[in-house]
C-alpha cells in the first residue's frame, strides 16, 4: 500500500507553541499518516502563509494538494465529529462527570470508613458531595449563572440579589452535610433551595413548555433544563428533610 502523508503548517514559536497543531499532528499520525511537519517560526512567516492561501487561521493541513483546513475541519474530514451545522448545542456531558466523581467519591469514603461501599451513608454522600461540586460550577462565575438562572427561577425573578447567593447556599449546605455536622443549618437552606428549584423548574420545562439551560453546572452551561435539573433539586428537598428529621428527633 502506498504510504499515507499530509503536509501540516502549524505555528512552532519561541514563545507560542499553537496547540491545536500539536492536536492535528497528533490525529493525522493516529490516522496512519506520516506528517510533512511545516513550522511557522514567526509572526511574518505565520501572516505570509494566511495571505498565500488565504485563510485566516492556522494550522492548516493538505492532504494530496488538497486543504482540508484546522484542527476542527480534521476532525469532521475523519469523521470524529459531524460538520459544525451538524452539532448539536446541548450536552449532558458536564452533569454526567459530575454525578460519576461524586459517586465514586462516596464510595471511596464509604469504604475507608466501613470497609464496605453498600451502604445508606454513600447514598448520602453522594448527594452532598454532588452538591458541592455543582456549587463549585456556579462560583467559578456567579454573575453569569445568576443570568441563567433569572430565565427560570421565581424566586430570583422576585427578588434578584438571590440568584447570587444560591451558590454560596447550596455550597454551605453541601460541605456540612458531607461532614455530618450543623444539621440545623444545612437542612433547612437545602430544603429551600431544593423546594424553590424543583416547582421553578417543573413550571418551567413541564408546564411553560420552555426549552432553556440549566444554569446547574454554571452559567456557560450547554446542559438542557428539565430531568436532570429537577433530579438535583428533589435531592436537595430529599437531604433537606432526611437530615432535619434526623437532627429534630435526636437520631
Amino acid at each position: 500500500m502506498a504510504e499515507k502523508t499530509a503536509e501540516l503548517h502549524r505555528m512552532v514559536m519561541p514563545d507560542h507553541i499553537c496547540p491545536y497543531g500539536l492536536k492535528s499532528k497528533d490525529l493525522l499520525e493516529r490516522k496512519g499518516y506520516t506528517v510533512e511537519d511545516h513550522h511557522l517560526e514567526t509572526r511574518e512567516e505565520t501572516d505570509a502563509f494566511k495571505a498565500k492561501h488565504q485563510v485566516e487561521t492556522t494550522p492548516q493541513t493538505f492532504i494530496d494538494g488538497k486543504r482540508i483546513g484546522g484542527y476542527d475541519d480534521l476532525k469532521v474530514f475523519f469523521g470524529v465529529e459531524p460538520p459544525a451545522e451538524e452539532q448539536s448545542d446541548t450536552t449532558y456531558r458536564p452533569v454526567i462527570a459530575i454525578f460519576a466523581v461524586a459517586a465514586l467519591l462516596a464510595l471511596g469514603l464509604a469504604w475507608h470508613q466501613y470497609g464496605t461501599v453498600l451502604t445508606f451513608q454513600s447514598f448520602i454522600w453522594f448527594i452532598s458531595l454532588s452538591m458541592s461540586i455543582l456549587a463549585i460550577q456556579k462560583l467559578q462565575d456567579v454573575e453569569q449563572f445568576s443570568i441563567m438562572f433569572l430565565n427560570y427561577d421565581l424566586l430570583a425573578r422576585r427578588w434578584v440579589p438571590y440568584g447570587k447567593i444560591y451558590p454560596y447556599g447550596e455550597a454551605l449546605a453541601g460541605i456540612l452535610m458531607t461532614a455530618g455536622v450543623l444539621p440545623l443549618v444545612s437542612a433547612p437552606v437545602a430544603l429551600f433551595i431544593g423546594t424553590i428549584g424543583a416547582v421553578s423548574v417543573f413550571k418551567a420545562v413541564y408546564i411553560d413548555k420552555r426549552e432553556l439551560k440549566c444554569a446547574c453546572v454554571g452559567g456557560n452551561s450547554s446542559v438542557p433544563l428539565g430531568f436532570i435539573s429537577l433530579t438535583e433539586n428533589l435531592m436537595m428537598m430529599f437531604m433537606g428533610l432526611w437530615m432535619g428529621g434526623r437532627a429534630l428527633l435526636g437520631i
